[in-house]
C-alpha cells in the first residue's frame, strides 16, 4: 500500500489543527522541528484504502521567515516536498488568509485549499464562489466545517486526487513589476545551474532579492556540498538584481 504526505498549512486560527486532530485522532505524536524550538506534529489517516502521513506545520501569516515558524514550515513545503500541501483558510477572513496560499502556490502546485468554518461564514452571509477561486488559483478548492465535520470526505477526494497525480494543477503565478521581473529571469539560470530543477527556483530568486539569509542557510543545508562554492555568486546577483 502506497504511502503519502500531506503537510497541513494555515494561519493561527483557522482551525488547521481541529481537522489535523479529526483526521489523525490518536494516531499521532508529538516532537520539536530539528535545530528549532518549534513543536511539530505528525499522524496518520486513510482514505480510500490509501493511507496519508499528516504534518501540522506551524501556524503562520506568511512563509517569509520572520520566525522560527516561519522557516520551520517554509523548509518543509521546499525540501521535504510533500505529495500535497493543504493549505486551510478561514471562510470568515479570506482576503487575508489567502496571502498564504498564495505564497505556497509560489512553491508548488501540488496543493489543495481548504476553506474552513464555512458555516460560520454563512451566518454571516458570506457567499463563496468555489469554482471560481479555484479556477483562479489553478488547484481544487473545498469548503468544510472540521468542527462540525462538514465536507470531510469531499476535501479527502481532493487530496487523493493530488496525490495520485489525477488532477492536473495550473497553479496561479503572479506577475510582478518589470524590475522585479528581471531580477528574476536573471537570477532563475543561475540558481538552476547550482542547485539543479529540484527547488522552486523562481521563488528562490524572489526571497534573495528581499535578502533573505535564513533561506540561503537552509540551501546550503540541504545542497550537494560541492555546490555550496558557488552558492555566494548567486547571493550577491541576488543582493544586487533589483538595484
Amino acid at each position: 500500500m502506497k504511502h503519502y504526505t500531506v503537510a497541513f498549512a494555515g494561519n493561527p486560527n483557522t482551525g488547521k489543527s481541529t481537522l489535523f486532530n479529526l483526521l489523525t485522532g490518536l494516531r499521532q505524536h508529538t516532537g520539536n522541528w530539528a535545530g528549532k524550538t518549534v513543536i511539530s506534529a505528525e499522524g496518520e489517516f486513510t482514505h480510500n484504502n490509501r493511507v496519508y502521513k499528516a504534518i501540522d506545520l506551524p501556524g503562520t501569516y506568511s512563509l517569509y521567515s520572520n520566525s522560527a515558524d516561519e522557516e520551520a514550515a517554509r523548509d518543509y513545503i521546499i525540501f521535504e516536498q510533500p505529495d500535497v500541501t493543504l493549505v486551510v483558510l478561514d471562510a470568515t477572513s479570506l482576503e487575508r488568509n489567502l496571502n498564504l496560499a498564495l505564497q505556497v502556490l509560489e512553491i508548488t502546485g501540488r496543493a489543495v485549499v481548504c476553506i474552513n468554518l464555512i458555516d460560520e461564514a454563512r451566518k454571516f452571509g458570506i457567499d463563496i464562489n468555489l469554482k471560481a477561486i479555484s479556477k483562479r488559483l489553478g488547484v481544487p478548492v473545498v469548503a468544510i466545517s472540521a468542527r462540525n465535520k462538514i465536507g470531510i470526505d469531499a476535501l479527502l477526494d481532493q487530496v487523493e486526487r493530488v496525490a495520485t497525480g489525477a488532477f492536473t494543477s495550473k497553479p496561479l503565478q503572479i506577475t510582478y513589476n518589470d524590475e522585479i521581473e528581471q531580477g528574476i529571469a536573471q537570477l532563475v539560470p543561475m540558481i538552476e545551474g547550482v542547485i539543479g530543477s529540484k527547488y522552486p527556483a523562481r521563488w528562490i530568486a524572489l526571497r534573495l532579492m528581499d535578502g533573505d539569509d535564513s533561506l540561503l542557510t537552509s540551501l546550503k543545508a540541504n545542497m550537494d556540498p560541492k555546490s555550496t562554492s558557488n552558492a555566494k555568486e548567486v547571493v550577491g546577483h541576488g543582493v544586487t538584481a533589483c538595484h
